[in-house]
């Protein structure tokens, strides 16, 4: 079982906090028009019961998730299963990517009861299988490093069966940090490219296309039996070209895992859709990149990091099983 999504969208109801602007970077900036979206993109609103007792148990225990702050599309379907995605180390991020709806600003100090409290909700929710995500904390010496390797440790003692992926930040210029995580043992390591390179300085401007690369390159050469996966974004302006040689670059590094979803605008504020990716492009993604070599691809309008990430993590294992022969 598992979890939710991963960086933005739209849609997804979000958690009324008046006290400071939620983009004061973005403020100044002028209007994008949103663009209507198409029917493969609807979505039902969250009401069930199972949606509110996963609400219940993520307040209870004082926890932010991904679903709720990047606004996923997805978190009807995925609380309706008791799956979601721990946001640690607060809900405000130090970075200001054009796409993303998470707040900006200056975070709060570090909790350090925070990775009890996730695995005691991991632990209510049942949870097989978890995504453990967080925002950037270029304020931190190690980017939050060792806090990523306490709430792992927190949940391995809570609920040993527990898989564990992960989605960390880049942790730029924070030497020491990757190797702090991969230590600590996670099934799966993911960090997004996002989009295409070309497209960084509008779309990720406080990022390092082949920073991020060099990241997930080095989490194999570390430990090579850990699944590493990535994610990007369409629908931003990339060309069919460039996302081709990103999946050449995501191979080059011996990533295991591709997700490509549709970029979904969180506000006026944010970057534009420049067009939806209708679903047979996707299926055309996901033909390539298999042919590729990747173990495992998903590919459709609404796929997000996190979303069905038990599921897959199943398939990632069947998958490299088969490429071994077994």
């Amino acid at each position: 079982m598992v979890k939710i999504l991963d960086t933005v969208s739209g849609g997804a109801p979000e958690r009324p906090r008046a006290e400071k602007p939620r983009h004061p970077e973005k403020a100044n900036r002028p209007d994008t028009p949103v663009k209507r979206k198409p029917d493969w993109i609807r979505v039902r609103a969250p009401s069930s019961g199972e949606y509110g007792e996963t609400r219940r148990i993520v307040r209870e225990n004082g926890l932010n998730t991904v679903c709720e702050e990047a606004g996923c599309p997805n978190i009807g379907e995925c609380w309706t299963k008791r799956h979601a995605t721990m946001m640690i180390m607060g809900d405000t991020c130090t970075r200001a990517c054009a796409f993303c709806n998470v707040r900006t600003g200056l975070p709060d100090a570090l909790d350090t009861a925070e990775p009890a409290r996730v695995a005691d909700a991991v632990a209510k929710l049942g949870l097989e299988h978890v995504v453990i995500t967080s925002v950037d904390r270029d304020d931190l010496d190690d980017g939050g490093a060792r806090h990523f390797a306490e709430t792992i440790r927190a949940i391995r003692a809570a609920t040993p069966a527990t898989t564990i992926e992960v989605l960390t930040p880049d942790f730029l210029r924070k030497p020491g940090a990757l190797e702090v995580v991969v230590a600590a043992r996670p099934d799966v390591f993911n960090h997004n490219l996002e989009t295409v390179p070309g497209l960084y300085l509008k779309i990720r401007p406080g990022a390092r296309y082949f920073h991020s690369l060099r990241l997930l390159q080095r989490v194999k050469e570390i430990d090579p039996s850990m699944f590493t996966k990535s994610g990007i974004m369409v629908g931003l302006g990339e060309r069919r070209d460039e996302v081709l040689q990103l999946m050449d670059d995501l191979r080059s590094a011996d990533v295991d895992f591709l997700t490509i979803g549709q970029y979904l605008q969180p506000s006026r504020k944010h970057a534009e859709v420049m067009r939806y990716v209708d679903p047979e492009e996707f299926k055309g993604y996901e033909t390539t990149a298999y042919a590729k070599g990747f173990l495992l691809v998903s590919a459709t309008p609404l796929t997000r990091s996190s979303y069905h990430a038990g599921e897959d993590f199943a398939k990632l294992r069947a998958a490299r099983l088969a490429s071994l022969g077994h």
